[in-house]
């Protein structure tokens, strides 16, 4: 007598990611790339596997609305929150009330000191594919 293996639920499958590039380095060196992508009908920005940067106090991702981050008052930018760990893949829900079109860059950004270490640059048609 055989058996019939049960059948798996369904998984629920991320978009392909469409906008993604290289971080730009400002104050601090800072390499890797940074997606925008969406799950189950959530936005993600992903930092991938060859992201690193220095170390510093309150280091902040931000959805910035400059594409070369120079202000930082609150109506310029969203916060994601802090930043996770200075090198490897994170991820950052983009809260649903936020629309990611509505910003130009991703920053990496020291509150502490008011000092961008890293960004992003966002152009017309996407996330364009930046190189070091």
């Amino acid at each position: 007598m055989s058996t019939v293996p049960a059948a798996e639920p369904a998984r629920t499958v991320a978009q392909a990611t469409s906008r993604s590039g290289n971080f730009v380095t400002a104050a601090h060196s800072t390499q890797g790339m940074v997606s925008l992508f969406t799950d189950n009908g959530q936005r993600y920005l992903k930092f991938d596997e060859t992201f690193k940067t220095d170390n510093g106090p309150d280091l902040m991702v931000l959805l910035h609305r400059q594409t070369v981050p120079k202000s930082y008052s609150k109506e310029n930018y969203e916060s994601l929150g802090p930043l996770q760990q200075v090198s490897g893949t994170q991820g950052y829900l983009i809260p649903a009330d936020v629309n990611p079109e509505d910003f130009n860059s991703v920053v990496i950004w020291c509150r502490k000191f008011n000092v961008t270490l890293a960004f992003r640059p966002r152009y017309a048609n996407g996330y364009a594919t930046l190189s070091k």
